[in-house]
């Protein structure tokens, strides 16, 4: 099958439309606090951003962008929680830059990403077969948010530190023998190299749970859940080709495994899968 099926293939699947549109609003979300215009957003301005994220979900949208999600959301049982649950995780940005230890990370992965996989799963929705409980494919879908949370935060080291912002548990950095010093002067040494495998083993375990979770999906989500999965995934394995530089070296996946993923993706959405699923473990 070409390359250009796959993606008209995904395209024409509600599920991701309604993906699209959500992600355009978590992206504009997200511009709020680290956009051009971060300097300037007040706490106030993210109440007003709250508010009009309620008047999305009364039928009352603001603009294009928000009525597109706003007639999504009208047609399914989308709850408005995670979105809200997103902007307190903005709020985070605009008062916190340093995370104790994983808890606390967690909770901020959970409110900026996590939230995501709630939000998703009601449209995706349930394989009518599959025989796992809702709230084990909700825990693998909040999985799959901090995964790929983690995997930002691993990949963008150097970039948020340029910014004053370290993302990292601050007592594991201790442990390994490294300070705030250490990432702002961005030199990788041998206790770089082994903190950052400890980190990358643990995005990896959250991405192991996800991956119970896509096979409960319904047929047509499992499909553009397994590419977006792979292709993180993968972000993690160029980090480790990089020889843990994300000082000066960001990791990113070419094109041409991106589109090798495409495929393998689509074979695994075909072979679906039993239920496997087990609450993820935070450590």
């Amino acid at each position: 099958m070409a390359a250009k099926h796959f993606y008209v293939k995904i395209l024409e699947n509600l599920s991701v439309y309604f993906c699209i549109c959500s992600e355009v609003w978590c992206r504009r979300t997200d511009e709020l606090v680290d956009g051009p215009n971060a300097p300037h957003i007040t706490p106030q301005a993210l109440d007003r951003w709250e508010q009009r994220l309620g008047e999305l979900f009364e039928g009352r949208p603001y603009d294009m962008y928000d009525a597109a999600l706003s007639d999504t959301v009208s047609k399914y049982p989308v709850d408005i929680q995670p979105f809200k649950d997103m902007i307190q995780g903005m709020r985070m940005d605009l008062k916190k830059s340093r995370y104790k230890d994983f808890d606390e990370l967690y909770l901020y992965c959970y409110y900026v990403a996590g939230t995501v996989g709630l939000m998703s799963v009601p449209v995706m929705g349930i394989a009518s077969e599959s025989k796992a409980s809702t709230e084990s494919v909700y825990n693998a879908a909040l999985a799959l948010g901090i995964a790929n949370q983690l995997t930002n935060i691993l990949r963008d080291v150097g970039e948020d530190a340029r910014r004053g912002r370290i993302y990292l548990p601050q007592d594991e950095l201790t442990q390994a023998g490294l300070s705030d010093e250490d990432i702002f002067n961005g030199k990788v040494t041998e206790k770089w190299r082994i903190f950052m495998k400890g980190q990358i083993k643990r995005a990896r375990m959250f991405f192991d749970e996800a991956e119970k979770g896509v096979a409960e999906l319904s047929d047509a989500s499992r499909w553009p859940v397994w590419a977006s999965l792979l292709l993180y995934k993968q972000i993690l394995d160029s980090i480790e080709a990089n020889d843990y530089d994300n000082f000066s070296k960001r990791a990113y996946v070419g094109k041409a495994k991106k589109f090798a993923s495409l495929p393998i993706a689509y074979g695994r959405a075909l072979m679906g899968g039993g239920s496997k699923l087990a609450k993820p473990t935070r450590s």
